[in-house]
């Protein structure tokens, strides 16, 4: 008795759906990703936990809502904040560096304060958030 082609076991198995699938999730979360990324509206800063960043010797950098730069407490120009840092950073080699920003400040302001410590050298700098309420 001849066994007709209908019965013969396959001896392949046939993967292109699967593909097609994988393809397709690929697409999906290429567009999701992308999406997500360059459309989201943040509230910057806040944290779910605030570590507590007092160490010796730290430094504190505030900006204030109007873009005024201080050092501890002391109202700076960005020259002489370049200058009080170099000198801070000459005494003390690893210099650590806190930033407060006003959540209202442009943002351009806090980049050019991140490029002076960058100048002087200062590699260790930590940005202060708040904490959000129960979290």
């Amino acid at each position: 008795m001849q066994v007709s082609s209908e019965d013969e076991a396959y001896d392949e198995i046939n993967i292109t759906p699967m593909l097609d699938l994988a393809y397709v999730l690929l697409v999906i979360f290429i567009i999701m990703t992308t999406a997500s990324v360059s459309g989201v509206k943040v509230d910057l800063p806040k944290a779910s936990s605030s570590a507590n960043l007092a160490v010796p010797k730290t430094k504190v950098i505030s900006i204030s809502d109007q873009g005024q730069v201080f050092l501890d407490t002391v109202p700076v120009s960005l020259p002489d904040l370049e200058l009080r840092l170099r000198d801070a950073k000459a005494n003390t080699p690893d210099l650590p560096i806190v930033l407060k920003g006003d959540r209202a400040v442009q943002y351009d302001r806090i980049m050019i304060v991140l490029d002076l410590c960058s100048r002087v050298g200062i590699a260790s700098i930590g940005l202060a958030s708040t904490r959000v309420p129960g979290s």
